[in-house]
């Protein structure tokens, strides 16, 4: 009988610590997981379908993953790998990456989700970037601007940088596309 009575108290406990955890990791970084809207994600899959041929691309801030596997499952022949410092997040999308792929593989889907998205901890100022032919940021203007000299040094010639809101200051973009969400969302593309 005590389980019982003890079961609330940790369900409590538990989701203070994940409350607590998101909070000091969105100070730390200077934003919180975003999620995208479904408009601004549809802008993104068209513009990684642009992209000819097998490509990898990185997802650096993949905070939940909603548009980590939006990509994947509508981009087929795009491998996605998002980076994500934030524990809880991480674990959800990862949760959500797994039971996609299974549900997706129950159903007898094609365009398989195995082997084609997976996100990981990791911290995109020092992660490396030196294989992605696509790189997808929604992040904020200081984290631009420290990644602007990373993806110049290490992005392979023609990579492609897609970021939603906030633009690469100084570079100039291939093409600025303007959502038609209710905030008027702006995705910015570069070449590299």
């Amino acid at each position: 009988m005590f389980i019982i009575y003890l079961i609330p108290w940790l369900i409590a406990v538990v989701t203070l610590i994940g409350v607590i955890s998101i909070v000091l990791v969105s100070w730390k970084n200077g934003i919180s997981p975003m999620p995208t809207s479904s408009r601004v994600r549809q802008v993104v899959i068209q513009e990684v379908n642009c992209i000819p041929g097998y490509v990898d691309v990185l997802e650096a801030g993949s905070g939940w993953g909603t548009l980590g596997l939006d990509v994947v499952r509508h981009c087929p022949g795009k491998r996605l790998t998002g980076i994500e410092n934030s524990i809880i997040p991480l674990w959800s999308s990862q949760l959500i990456a797994y039971l996609s792929v299974r549900l997706r593989r129950a159903k007898g889907k094609k365009h398989s989700l195995k082997g084609r998205l997976r996100f990981m901890r990791g911290d995109i100022y020092t992660s490396s970037y030196e294989h992605a032919d696509c790189v997808i940021c929604y992040l904020f203007p200081g984290a631009m601007t420290r990644l602007l000299d990373k993806f110049s040094r290490e992005l392979p010639p023609g990579a492609k940088v897609i970021s939603v809101c906030f633009a690469l200051p100084g570079k100039e973009p291939l093409r600025t596309i303007t959502c038609r969400d209710a905030l008027r969302t702006k995705v910015y593309v570069y070449s590299f």
